[in-house]
């Protein structure tokens, strides 16, 4: 999972730099359109992933005992962690733009934003176990996939403009809708993960591989035909066949993670690709005020293709150091302490 991560983190830090920093007339180019086409996978693997590590905290609690309830608040809880960490970066950002940024600013719905509230909206299949999880969390992803294009033409004009970004599909902000499909099938693929005994991983792997190939081709089969069961549908805003293809590619991807960490060379290095997987949090706050604060203010939308492609090398190369950095930091914290405080801390890591 840090490794599909870590994939996802790059991606995104090439993804934005090509976006920030090409030239308005080469945004034609095929170079510019491939980047960023490869730059729309890392949210849905971020909200996917989000979905997993939710499951195995409900899987977890479920284990320890912990009553329906107990585990609804526990998922609550870290959707709370999640709007606080969302609201202070965008706190964060505000201040650093002014006197250029408007305070309606604060209010622009990001991934964390979605993660928090998708966390919480699908707090309730904590009630539930785990067996139950895998087919409620997935019925519960195709239903919001399916409903985006008709939550699309709803009427939102007396509605603020806040909530909506929350909830509707919008180009400018990660709502609920389709967005939240991707932590809800996350939640279901982490259940599976837990209820799998160590000797069906390998088959449970294959598997998902197959099914991803088969939800990429049936994906662009369905969306390619020249009807549709919705009076409108935008296929790169709503449309469920984008949200399925989408899953198919991130299901090839950890496929072919699991099968490259488990190389006895990958076991053996370090993992560049892993290290911006264990740190991606840190990683995506400070490349965002880089890339489209006023830090770089001399490249944006001035950089030839050449240009934006070294310039998203030294990015990557820069967080990769920064991420580096934080890791080494914390492991010197982490042996500083105390016997009695290093044994709690390993204790509730190994919880988490």
């Amino acid at each position: 999972m840090d490794w599909t991560r870590g994939l996802a983190a790059i991606n995104m830090l090439q993804g934005h730099v090509f976006h920030s920093f090409t030239k308005p007339e080469l945004r034609e180019n095929g170079a510019y359109v491939i980047s960023q086409f490869l730059g729309g996978l890392p949210p849905a693997i971020f909200l996917f992933l989000v979905g997993v590590t939710l499951a195995f905290r409900l899987d977890s609690r479920e284990r320890q005992g912990v009553r329906p309830w107990g585990r609804v608040w526990s998922a609550l809880r870290r959707a709370g962690f999640l709007l606080g960490i969302a609201l202070l970066f965008r706190l964060q950002l505000w201040v650093f733009a002014l006197p250029y940024s408007p305070w309606t600013d604060l209010l622009r719905v990001d991934i964390l934003n979605a993660m928090a509230l998708a966390v919480a909206a699908l707090s309730p299949l904590g009630l539930c176990a785990t067996s139950d999880r895998v087919r409620l969390a997935a019925g519960t992803a195709v239903t919001i996939a399916a409903a985006s294009p008709l939550v699309s033409q709803l009427s939102w004009g007396g509605v603020p403009a806040v909530i909506k970004s929350y909830l509707a599909p919008d180009p400018m902000a990660f709502g609920f809708f389709p967005w939240g499909a991707f932590v809800a099938f996350g939640i279901s693929a982490g259940s599976i993960i837990r209820l799998l005994k160590p000797e069906q991983t390998e088959r449970a792997v294959q598997w998902a591989a197959l099914i991803g190939i088969g939800l990429v081709l049936a994906g662009k089969q369905f969306a390619d035909f020249p009807f549709s069961v919705y009076a409108k549908s935008d296929f790169w805003l709503d449309s469920p066949w984008q949200i399925f293809i989408k899953l198919g590619v991130i299901l090839l991807v950890l496929a072919f993670a699991y099968l490259w960490t488990r190389q006895p060379v990958a076991q053996l290095k370090w993992s560049w690709v892993r290290q911006f997987g264990v740190t991606s949090l840190l990683v995506y706050w400070v490349h965002v005020e880089l890339v489209y604060g006023r830090w770089l203010w001399f490249w944006k939308e001035n950089l030839p293709v050449a240009s934006t492609a070294v310039a998203a090398a030294a990015v990557i190369l820069l967080m990769l150091g920064l991420s580096a950095l934080k890791t080494r930091a914390m492991a010197r914290r982490d042996w500083s302490l105390p016997a009695w405080r290093s044994l709690a801390w390993m204790r509730k890591a190994a919880a988490r």
